[in-house]
């Protein structure tokens, strides 16, 4: 049995136009406090090429780069016991209450960042209103990420 880990508070505001909902942190995001810490996930340099910024260091500037363009950023699981980073290990969570971001921001998009979070949001959000999508784990264990599928995503809002 695996100690229950938690997850990291929701970034959004009033003006963010897409959500991106991951599975949990990685431990490696655990260990910096804050979401995509493992320098090998692609996921801070495909949404920072897109809008042609480099990469933050802090997290604080993580924080404003995502409010600056309009994303959101959270974990469909906001609490659970999980060996290591696998996402399929993780058991005995607690699903995020999107209501949370969805009724103060005007959300078009959502997009789930791989199998898992998009396994546990059909589960509990079958009838979402809001357009989701789900796009291969930016994850350095998916080798089939593919930056074109993420640039295609976020031209549907951002285009």
């Amino acid at each position: 049995m695996c100690d229950i880990k938690l997850g990291f508070e929701p970034v959004f505001d009033k003006n963010s136009r897409i959500l991106i909902l991951g599975s949990f942190p990685s431990v490696k995001s655990r260990e910096v406090e804050f979401y995509y810490g493992n320098k090998q996930n692609r996921f801070w340099r495909i949404i920072c090429s897109y809008f042609g910024d480099d990469i933050p260091k802090s997290t604080e500037g993580k924080k404003q780069f995502l409010r600056r363009s309009n994303i959101a950023l959270w974990d469909i699981v906001t609490e659970c016991s999980i060996v290591g980073s696998s996402d399929s290990s993780i058991r005995d969570y607690k699903v995020a209450d999107l209501d949370r971001v969805l009724s103060q921001s005007p959300i078009e998009l959502i997009i789930l960042n791989g199998g898992k979070a998009f396994e546990i949001f059909k589960k509990y959000y079958p009838d979402c209103a809001v357009p989701y999508i789900k796009l291969p784990s930016t994850s350095p264990a998916n080798t089939r990420c593919s930056e074109e599928e993420w640039r295609a995503a976020l031209d549907k809002v951002f285009k």
